[in-house]
């Protein structure tokens, strides 16, 4: 890799080229490799010859990240409502299983029907 020197005598004809090359979707380490430059410094060189990529992706990338993870946030507070929910019915279910079997050895009659499904 070059030093810091060995980039800063390079033309910004140069730059415009890599930082083409680094939109065009080229991989970034393998390009700033090719060209022998620091990849912090061809990043830096895309913000100052693409501000529309330098200064508006990242807020943007960083408000999507930010939506995101609240609304995962969200779908984990849901699920675990509804794991509570299922814990309460599963239960209640043993309860009335519970109530039947202990009915059925009387005589009488259950208050519900057996669905015939077990837990």
């Amino acid at each position: 890799m070059a030093d810091a020197r060995g980039a800063k005598k390079r033309g910004q004809e140069f730059w415009q080229a890599a930082v083409e090359r680094l939109k065009s979707g080229e991989n970034p380490r393998a390009l700033a490799e090719a060209l022998g430059v620091n990849l912090r410094g061809l990043y830096r060189w895309r913000q100052k010859l693409d501000p529309v990529v330098g200064s508006a992706s990242e807020p943007n990338r960083r408000q999507r990240e930010a939506a995101l993870v609240r609304e995962v946030e969200r779908l984990q507070r849901a699920l675990a409502n509804k794991v509570l929910e299922v814990d309460f019915l599963q239960g209640a279910l043993h309860k009335i299983e519970a109530r039947r079997q202990g009915r059925s050895n009387t005589g009488a009659q259950a208050s519900t029907t057996r669905s015939g499904k077990g837990c």
